[in-house]
């Protein structure tokens, strides 16, 4: 967590690193094949979730492999030590630092998922996690979609699509983290008031409305629904982002557990993974380290 700490931060609050690796599939360099890439994902990071969603929707599963790390990260990063030998069985390495050392031995920042590596070059195609699920919708994945898959980013949607994504984003998303990370009171006050502000015209949005965009399922659900899952057992307290629980939502928490009994939204959801990961991760949040059996919450 030092990189998050001291790298990460300016003036009190958290910036989020860029990601470094960029690349494409269905690009010249990385042609779509199937079995050719492999994907690396947290079942704790809901960064990651929203990749699984997606491989699961569009019936990616037979196309992309899928590597799951130790929801426990110490300073030597995320490990594999749920594989056999506690080594990746794809590259046969034990921490996912060492894939993104082979791809760029200058490579400094936070070893993060999702991020995708190519089996033929041994390379890390990206680590750019808003862009990997649209990779996964695009042109070059739709010959492998399964039969009847659903269109998560429909051409005539996407304007919307995007300007919502944008703000979900910037105070949803990325809105807990900066106010749990936050070193100043300003800093933490300005986070959890647009985070709450952005809920209370989420729920207002919703009023009427199964999904978020067309009445349908779309990108955006798949990018707010991991934040929904985590809140109450981890942000709310964890990140003292506790004006109001998910659960105090009508439409929210309605919507919630409509996308958790959709199998590629619950089956993914790992709240023992979840909890672990941050409460013993976040040591400087949680120097115990102890994990709070809490909060009894039924999602069916």
């Amino acid at each position: 967590m030092a990189n998050i700490v001291t790298r990460e931060m300016k003036d009190g609050r958290f910036v989020r690193q860029p990601n470094r690796f960029t690349g494409l599939i269905g690009s010249e360099d990385f042609p779509a094949e199937k079995g050719r890439y492999h994907l690396y994902v947290s079942l704790a990071c809901p960064w990651a979730h929203r990749t699984l969603i997606v491989r699961r929707l569009l019936g990616l599963e037979d196309m992309i492999g899928v590597t799951v790390v130790d929801p426990i990260r110490d300073e030597r990063g995320w490990r594999f030590t749920l594989s056999p030998d506690d080594r990746d069985p794809v590259t046969g390495m034990r921490f996912l630092a060492e894939l993104y050392t082979a791809t760029d031995p200058s490579y400094d920042g936070r070893h993060t998922v999702p991020c995708v590596w190519d089996t033929e070059t041994k390379r890390l195609v990206t680590n750019d996690y808003p862009q990997i699920t649209l990779m996964f919708e695009s042109e070059a994945f739709a010959p492998f979609h399964r039969q009847g898959a659903p269109d998560l980013y429909p051409r005539e949607l996407r304007a919307e699509i995007d300007e919502l994504n944008d703000e979900v984003f910037h105070n949803v998303n990325n809105g807990v983290y900066k106010a749990g990370m936050a070193t100043t009171q300003e800093a933490y006050e300005e986070s959890f008031d647009a985070l709450f502000a952005t809920l209370d015209r989420l729920e207002a949005r919703l009023e009427g409305h199964d999904f978020l965009v067309g009445d349908r399922l779309t990108e955006a659900d798949v990018r707010l629904y991991p934040t929904l899952a985590r809140f109450d057992a981890v942000y709310y307290s964890h990140f003292k982002c506790n004006l109001r629980r998910i659960t105090d939502y009508p439409g929210l928490w309605a919507y919630a557990r409509r996308l958790y009994a959709i199998p590629a939204f619950g089956e993914t959801t790992d709240f023992d993974h979840i909890k672990r990961h941050y409460y013993e991760t976040h040591r400087h949040l949680n120097p115990s380290g102890i994990v709070p059996k809490g909060p009894a919450i039924s999602w069916t």
